[in-house]
């Protein structure tokens, strides 16, 4: 047994958020298209949960994965509901945070990186593909017409971030990123999930490695959560934004965008305000499949 001065300790959230977001940026920058843009120190960065896509990349991706057997609903049940624990309880024990930090993408544990791979793109196409937003595609094309990268920027798996990415044309992703070992997951997340100030973190780190100056680029998300972000650029812009970001953006002149019917804005308030400040993928993913077979 480890003797309790010689455990290591766990990081704390700004050591996890930096160190995620400098994961993520280190996966687009191995990933991203060679040819040099025409005004290579401007870019735009882009959300993708109701962002560029209706609805939850992750969601999409549990239940096309649970459908082909990739993991059990006990599993997917009980990553959701440590998430839950953590949450609703508040228990701060040390190891109880790390477990539920890393339960997030745990039910991928134990597969292959190729597997996973292969079967986001099945499901990209089946779940996916349609719920992209004409509108929100068509602003991330405007920034490639003038001659800037693109990426996306999400709380997501980067799997399924570079899948949307590629199938979109842009340049590349930056995606919460599991840890994997000989090309295995462990089910333990590098840093944290990217979210929140840990996306600012990588958006600041592809920022210096790619000479970016970030007063000329631009930033789209639908979430108050992601105004670390949008405050780091020249150029934020609401996107079906929720309604404090709304509000914000409002009282600061920034662009608002909205690509919902007025039915469809309503019931996306509502609920992304239930699940505001949560890591919901996978909860939202186990509650699903367990109602599913009831």
């Amino acid at each position: 047994m480890t003797p309790p001065a010689e455990r290591r300790t766990l990081p704390n959230l700004q050591q996890r958020s930096t160190l995620a977001g400098e994961a993520a940026a280190a996966a687009a920058e191995v990933e991203h298209a060679l040819a040099t843009p025409s005004d290579p120190t401007a870019a735009a960065f882009f959300d993708v949960d109701n962002t560029i896509m209706q609805g939850a990349s992750i969601f999409h991706l549990a239940r096309g994965l649970h459908r082909r057997k990739f993991f059990s609903t006990r599993e997917i049940a009980g990553a959701a509901w440590k998430q839950a624990y953590f949450r609703f309880v508040g228990v701060e024990d040390p190891e109880h945070v790390a477990d539920a930090r890393n339960s997030a993408l745990g039910f991928i544990a134990g597969h292959t990186v190729a597997e996973l791979e292969e079967l986001t793109e099945e499901i990209f196409e089946e779940a996916m593909a349609h719920r992209i937003w004409p509108g929100t595609r068509a602003q991330a094309q405007l920034h490639l017409d003038q001659g800037q990268r693109v990426w996306l920027v999400t709380a997501a798996p980067i799997e399924i971030a570079q899948v949307i990415a590629r199938r979109l044309g842009l340049t590349g992703a930056m995606g919460t990123v599991a840890e994997h070992e000989d090309g295995v997951y462990t089910g333990r997340l590098v840093g944290d999930m990217l979210h929140g100030p840990a996306k600012a973190e990588a958006v600041q780190a592809l920022a210096t490695r790619e000479g970016l100056d970030l007063q000329a680029c631009s930033a789209y998300s639908d979430s108050f959560n992601d105004l670390p972000m949008l405050t780091l650029v020249g150029d934020p812009c609401a996107i079906n934004p929720d309604g404090k970001l709304r509000a914000h953006a409002r009282q600061q002149g920034w662009r608002v965008r909205d690509y919902r019917t007025g039915r469809k804005a309503a019931r996306a308030g509502l609920v992304l305000g239930a699940a505001a400040g949560a890591v919901s993928g996978t909860v939202a993913a186990g509650v699903a499949l367990r109602s599913r077979h009831r």
